[in-house]
């Protein structure tokens, strides 16, 4: 007799995805991510306000990403992973319902924590759940389309803002926020954690040393580690500046969403090719970088709305990177402090962000947004020249 082969691991990893794929799409799927500005100033705050609600925003989640992940491993990933989203369902509400200063810092700190919980602990899960399943070489391709459903996300909100705006205002796009953060509370409930994490009681600040221990004792670990921040922080902070880029080209203010979709449509496609591109060496991922770093200097400063093609490129060249950066990390890392090592990355990401943006406004001030984008794109050069080496 002929034993047909056991079906519970593919089961189990399609579960596994398709909670992965709804969760990243809802997390991000949040119509007042377009608005939230404008509803800023619609309330009478300055510009110094606005500036210092997002400083204190990336203050939470510097100040709690590490302890997140520490937490993440001795406690439960999918804890985390549920909590956070009622968390910023809260600040939401705060937000449409007594819009004012003290209620819009609330909801940033709030949303800070919820990114810490997240940041680490979705990662850690993943794998491991993965290892369990004997499909850990799904990993990349699985975060990399979670993190082009999460692109999708946002332009589908950028898309679904505008209606519902001119529908009922702000407290019709803070309740479809409130409600979508719901939902992804509700979808991590769904994820699968086996075996339990691996803290087995020993506590958070135990867990934090034990995975800190590892970074120190370990050269590649540690290599690993510090590439995702070096990848990842430069192109995450001038995406911000994206849209100051567009209108710079000359193009009328309503046609900048139109082009904006055009690059997230570039960091899309960069998602989806990081299943194939697992395999990139480090000579391989140098030459990643380098070609985007060209793009984007090309693209940026050549300063016409055509030219954002290849800043397009560029986004999709750096998310595709991202994604390997955090693959090499994981495979890396053993099973104990999954989550903390990976939070410690994240931590160094939020650091260098903040470097870039203060390098930014230096900079800005003295010359035009595509000179800005050009100048920053040589950082990869060097990144690029040190992946090299180091194989």
């Amino acid at each position: 007799m002929t034993l047909s082969p056991p079906r519970a691991p593919a089961a189990g990893l399609r579960r596994l995805a398709a909670t992965l794929y709804g969760y990243a799409f809802l997390d991000d799927f949040v119509l007042l991510y377009p608005v939230y500005a404008l509803l800023f100033a619609d309330t009478g705050l300055s510009i110094w306000q606005t500036s210092s609600l997002f400083a204190l925003w990336s203050l939470t989640g510097v100040l709690l990403e590490v302890p997140s992940g520490a937490w993440a491993d001795a406690v439960s990933r999918r804890l985390l992973l549920w909590l956070g989203p009622l968390l910023t369902s809260v600040g939401f509400a705060l937000w449409v319902l007594i819009p004012s200063y003290p209620a819009f810092a609330a909801g940033f700190v709030l949303w800070g924590i919820r990114g810490a919980l997240g940041s680490g602990a979705l990662e850690a899960l993943v794998y491991e759940e993965l290892v369990r399943l004997g499909a850990a070489d799904r990993y990349a391709r699985l975060m990399g389309r979670a993190r082009a459903a999460g692109l999708l996300a946002v332009m589908a909100a950028m898309g679904g803002a505008g209606p519902v705006f001119g529908y009922g205002g702000y407290p019709a796009v803070g309740a479809a926020s409130v409600l979508v953060c719901l939902l992804t509370a509700a979808i991590a409930t769904r994820f699968p954690e086996h075996p339990a994490p691996s803290g087995g009681g020993a506590g958070w600040a135990a867990t934090l040393r034990a995975g800190l221990a590892a970074v120190r004792a370990g050269r590649s670990l540690r290599r690993a580690l510090l590439l995702v921040p070096a990848v990842g922080a430069v192109w995450g902070a001038l995406d911000e500046y994206t849209p100051l880029l567009v209108r710079e080209t000359g193009v009328p203010d309503a046609e900048v969403p139109l082009l904006l979709l055009l690059i997230w449509t570039g960091a899309t496609a960069g998602s989806l090719a990081a299943g194939p591109a697992e395999r990139l060496g480090d000579r391989g991922l140098a030459w990643l970088l380098t070609g985007s770093a060209a793009a984007l200097a090309a693209g940026a400063g050549a300063g016409t709305p055509a030219a954002l093609v290849l800043v397009a490129v560029a986004f999709g060249g750096f998310q595709l990177a991202t994604v390997l950066a955090d693959v090499r990390l994981q495979h890396r890392i053993e099973d104990a402090g999954r989550a903390t090592l990976t939070s410690v990355a994240s931590l160094g990401t939020g650091l260098a962000t903040v470097l870039v943006y203060a390098g930014y406004a230096a900079v800005a001030s003295h010359a035009s947004h595509g000179t800005v984008f050009a100048l920053f794109a040589l950082v990869y050069v060097g990144t690029a020249v040190t992946v090299a080496r180091s194989g």
